[in-house]
């Protein structure tokens, strides 16, 4: 066996009120894949962030035991300078700098305040291709896809002498084929001596590329397990990670699948800053009341795009074709034109567009309808304060009350705020887009449980889902897209990964 790298020993972690770590422990040993896995709020990235050094030395209690030495680390740059680098969930990269630029941020190639351009474009080329990714270092982040931008991360972590990478959810906005890559450069990293910290809710890519498994549960260690000697499989770590069995993933619904809600016909929609490109290219979808309708595809395959441009036309330009609301035709030309018409939209990006993570879930509950709290212009703080606690009961939302900013809840209990201000909106038409994104197992099964009741309500659902298993796990129809696209229309009962992934395929082979 490898020797120990680190050791962190009897970490505590407060924020007022909250004890977020209370006697961790946690052992890496050289060269291996370290998976970390627990709930929203089990205490995984603040685990994360105390080794890096965002909360500093004298913040919590306890030792980092790195490379046989003690560590105090006082800010990010303390720990980097160890070769311990750590890539967020939101991706620190700066959308209108080119890739070299990005990658060389703050560790700049030149001399006497004088960057060597050159120097910076070669090293960055050759640190593109150390992680397998094709571009120029000249183009701008922007310009790049989300799976790319990832790589750009990882490429800029090799830029500082990595020798322990910490990945906190890093392929949460990753496709199946942009996933597999990216564990596919963890196991190459791993062959080179390199030590990787994963922390993933995707369990399967866990069990995947793990050597050891350690489940927080509460602020607390549970358990660690061992690859060939501890039985590794998905119940087996949600049992650690909940404390219980889950049985079936998905919960079971009745499908009582009623007359057409939204139709939408030979939509057509253009790029809002590239001309003449096409997101959308003569879609023609409907969605039943009662219904879970599924839209599945690869990352730039028009997804988001359909749903936010159907949306009061929150995206693009040049926008084409028909829709429908209950038979009726209608021109919803802004966002408030689609509230008023029971439509919905819960974005993909709760913190950047969803939420206020400064404003408390009261605030964030009734955002989409202020009208209904509202008496003469002012918002009536009593019914406001109601109708929240009534949202905070009903979506079992875990928080000190309802003025607790949502920036402080977790990821799953975010995403319940977010359902509920719309929600409260009492939509018809609800687009989920990644409704599950970043959230672990069994928040999951009540966001899941939360959607089938709504549907029970006779509401329509078109749910956005990377995550094929839920595609099929929840919904009773399966559009498939392919660039702006639809390629296909599966019934439930008919659809599999493999056919989904086959469609998509024939479709890029004919493209």
């Amino acid at each position: 066996m490898n020797n120990s790298l680190l050791r962190m020993e009897g970490i505590v972690k407060e924020f007022p009120g909250v004890r977020a770590l209370d006697d961790v422990n946690l052992e890496v040993t050289e060269g291996e894949i370290h998976a970390l896995v627990g709930e929203n709020g089990a205490g995984k990235s603040t685990l994360m962030n105390v080794l890096s050094g965002l909360f500093p030395y004298g913040d919590y209690q306890g030792k980092i035991i790195y490379d046989g030495e003690e560590c105090r680390f006082s800010n990010i740059k303390d720990s980097e300078k160890k070769g311990i680098v750590i890539i967020h969930q939101e991706l620190a990269l700066i959308p209108h700098m080119t890739v070299a630029e990005n990658m060389f941020l703050g560790n700049e190639r030149g001399v006497a305040a004088r960057i060597d351009w050159d120097e910076t474009h070669k090293k960055a080329d050759e640190l593109m291709k150390a992680v397998g990714l094709n571009e120029s270092s000249r183009s701008l982040i922007k310009d790049i896809s989300v799976g790319k931008q990832q790589m750009v991360e990882i490429a800029k972590a090799l830029a500082k002498n990595v020798r322990l990478l910490i990945l906190d959810e890093p392929t949460a906005s990753l496709n199946e084929d942009d996933s597999q890559k990216l564990l596919a450069l963890l196991l190459e990293f791993k062959s080179q001596g390199i030590t990787s910290i994963l922390i993933s809710h995707k369990l399967s890519e866990v069990e995947q590329v793990a050597d050891h498994i350690t489940i927080l549960r509460d602020g607390s260690t549970i358990e660690t397990l061992t690859k060939d000697k501890d039985e590794i499989s998905e119940s087996r770590i949600v049992k650690g990670m909940v404390g219980r069995e889950i049985g079936d993933r998905f919960p079971k619904r009745d499908s009582r699948v009623g007359d057409v809600s939204l139709e939408v016909k030979n939509w057509t929609v253009y790029h809002p800053l590239y001309e003449g490109r096409k997101v959308c290219d003569n879609v023609n979808i409907k969605i039943h009341y009662g219904e879970v309708v599924g839209v599945s595809g690869l990352m730039g395959s028009g997804r988001t795009e359909l749903a936010m441009s159907i949306f009061g036309r929150s995206y693009g330009t040049g926008i084409s074709g028909e829709l429908y609301i209950n038979g009726k035709s209608v021109n919803l030309r802004s966002v408030k034109e689609a509230i008023d018409n029971k439509v919905a939209y819960v974005t993909e990006d709760r913190k950047g567009n969803g939420l206020i993570l400064s404003n408390p879930f009261r605030v964030n509950t009734t955002l989409a309808s202020l009208g209904k709290v509202s008496n003469r212009g002012a918002i009536d703080r009593d019914l406001e304060r109601k109708v929240s606690n009534e949202y905070r009961d009903k979506l079992r939302v875990k928080c000190t009350g309802i003025e607790q900013d949502v920036g402080l809840l977790s990821g799953g209990n975010q995403q319940k705020v977010l359902l509920s201000k719309w929600m409260f909106a009492e939509p018809d038409v609800l687009l989920l887009d990644e409704p599950t994104r970043g959230i672990d197992v069994g928040a999951k099964y009540e966001i899941y449980s939360i959607i089938n009741e709504l549907v029970a309500q006779n509401k329509s659902i078109l749910m956005i889902s990377s995550e094929m298993p839920e595609i099929l796990g929840m919904c009773d129809r399966i559009y498939v897209m392919y660039e702006g696209r639809v390629i296909s229309e599966l019934q439930k009962g008919e659809a599999s990964q493999e056919i989904i992934m086959s469609k998509i395929l024939q479709s890029a082979k004919g493209a």
